[in-house]
């Protein structure tokens, strides 16, 4: 049996699940999110847990459990406290700041960035080098930081662009250490 697919879930405080045929919502003080639930799980709702059964153990039916078990535990922490992603801007002159609803990027481009995020997703720029990114969709808050990162990703020679929090740059030496090797030899 799957390790992680015969974990129940905990309902958190003030969640109330409703279950219609195949659909799945959730409902918690930070929102509300649903879900497709395929035919060949079944979902058990008692009142403080969750349970995931498969009907056998044939392989896709194994993924099938782990993964839909992962995606409600997921829906479960969002609707209950929310996703967050802090996203950190390194770089002389690379700064963050809200236009309205939309963030503009400056990142050594020769024009900034605009950049309107889903309705479901909250930006904040606590100060210009930092983007706070929070919703209670942890697919969608992922996809947004991931995209804003996209726009300069972290070079290797002097870590400039935008990084997750304590995301580790690998550095490379650079040309400097290159020519001195040649010089000596």
């Amino acid at each position: 049996m799957s390790r992680i697919g015969k974990k129940p879930i905990p309902v958190a405080k003030g969640v109330k699940i409703e279950k219609h045929d195949v659909m799945l919502k959730m409902t918690g003080p930070k929102g509300v999110l649903s879900a497709k639930i395929p035919s060949a799980i079944s979902v058990e709702i008692n009142e403080n847990e969750l349970l995931i059964k498969r009907p056998s153990d044939e392989k896709k039916y194994r993924a099938l459990h782990g993964t839909w078990r992962a995606l409600l535990n997921n829906m479960m922490k969002g609707v209950s406290d929310g996703f967050q992603k802090k996203l950190e801007i390194v770089g002389v002159g690379y700064k963050a700041e809200m236009k309205g609803k939309k963030i503009q990027l400056a990142l050594g481009y020769s024009h900034p960035i605009l950049f309107e995020a889903p309705a479901e997703i909250k930006l904040e720029v606590p100060i210009p080098t930092n983007i706070l990114i929070s919703g209670i969709d942890k697919q969608l808050v992922g996809q947004v930081a991931a995209k804003l990162r996209s726009f300069r990703p972290p070079e290797p020679y002097k870590g400039k662009g935008v990084k997750y929090e304590g995301e580790y740059i690998r550095r490379k030496a650079g040309k400097a250490a290159a020519t001195a090797g040649a010089k000596a030899g």
